[in-house]
């Protein structure tokens, strides 16, 4: 991974004044979805009306509980689908049980964490041990005062381990050339950078279903992202996102626990995914990566070609209901992205 591109990225993330967009039908399963030149801006800064949206087919991937556990028997009409409060017309509905992940796992590593990273390196540990297969491929970050990419995608959990084995608590920068932000700052937390560069950077042009496993106590501090670019970020990609709540009980401030678990929550929630509060029980560790595999290897894939003709509103709201009492855990919302010249 060549870190000086990673950086010149994140750079034209903040410098950059105007958005670039590009016109691509939404992907089929195992192709990128909207391929991006995301700037990081707000929801409010994308309004762009001057740009043409075409008509593209629209996939998505949900998942379907009752108080049994996962169902994986519903038929194509078992579910209603609407965009921007809309109905949509179900094209194809399929189960799919065996597609391949592309697994990002981002591990905090700055002060807040210091008394815990044993327990997050056996957390990232067991999330690959549950998870990834040999048709799966899976990169490392660490994040403190600098974003760190420790081990680029690969399908051998070997090498993988073994980046895990050296993320470590650093008091300071990291050293020179390895940071994907250049910030260097001591005593950061670049949760919102770290997310914004895996979803952006790494996921965006990946294969298979994307997932974003965080291992923190959910705080950032120094970021130049903020929340709801990170979000947007993992919505362009496609990306589920997993967080994964490991804290120091005895010294955490309560009321900054609570705002964490709020902003994680929407991030999860706002993908698809959700957050698993563990604190450093190992039980609780178990249970929730077990649910995550079922979760990620047993998803519904629906089809439907968008009605929405709305030119300055490229961000489109989902909701998708199936049976009375069934629970659907699915991404809240996609990106159209357009050209500036309106072709199609």
């Amino acid at each position: 991974m060549n870190y000086a591109v990673l950086f010149f990225s994140l750079s034209c993330v903040i410098v950059a004044g105007s958005l670039t967009l590009q016109a691509q039908d939404a992907p089929s399963p195992g192709a990128p979805p909207w391929a991006s030149s995301a700037t990081g801006q707000t929801d409010g800064d994308l309004s762009t009306p001057r740009l043409k949206v075409r008509a593209d087919l629209v996939n998505v991937y949900l998942s379907v509980s009752d108080k049994s556990g996962y169902i994986t028997n519903i038929q194509k009409g078992g579910c209603a689908i609407e965009e921007d409060k809309v109905p949509q017309k179900i094209k194809d509905f399929t189960f799919e049980d065996n597609l391949p992940l592309s697994i990002g796992l981002l591990l905090d590593t700055s002060s807040s964490q210091r008394h815990v990273m044993p327990f997050e390196r056996e957390a990232a540990r067991l999330f690959l041990n549950h998870l990834a297969m040999p048709k799966d491929e899976t990169f490392l970050i660490s994040f403190d005062s600098n974003v760190d990419l420790l081990a680029d995608f690969s399908n051998e959990p070997a090498f993988i381990q073994q980046a895990i084995d050296h993320a470590a608590f650093k008091a300071g920068a990291s050293p020179a050339g390895r940071s994907m932000t250049g910030n260097g700052a001591i005593g950061g937390a670049l949760l919102y950078d770290a997310l914004y560069l895996a979803a952006h950077d790494e996921l965006q042009q990946a294969a298979g279903r994307r997932v974003l496993l965080v291992v923190t106590d959910g705080n950032d501090e120094g970021s130049q992202q903020d929340l709801k670019s990170a979000i947007a970020a993992a919505q362009k990609a496609n990306t589920i996102v997993y967080v994964v709540l490991t804290t120091d009980k005895s010294s955490t401030d309560r009321r900054q626990a609570y705002r964490a678990m709020v902003e994680m929550d929407r991030l999860a929630r706002s993908t698809g995914g959700r957050v698993i509060d563990v604190g450093t029980d190992q039980r609780k560790l178990d249970t929730a990566f077990t649910q995550i595999e079922h979760e990620l290897r047993a998803q519904y894939l629906a089809s439907y070609t968008s009605t929405n003709v709305r030119m300055n509103l490229p961000l489109r709201k989902l909701s998708v209901k199936c049976g009375e009492g069934e629970k659907v855990q699915v991404q809240k919302a996609y990106y159209v992205l357009t050209d500036e010249s309106g072709d199609e």
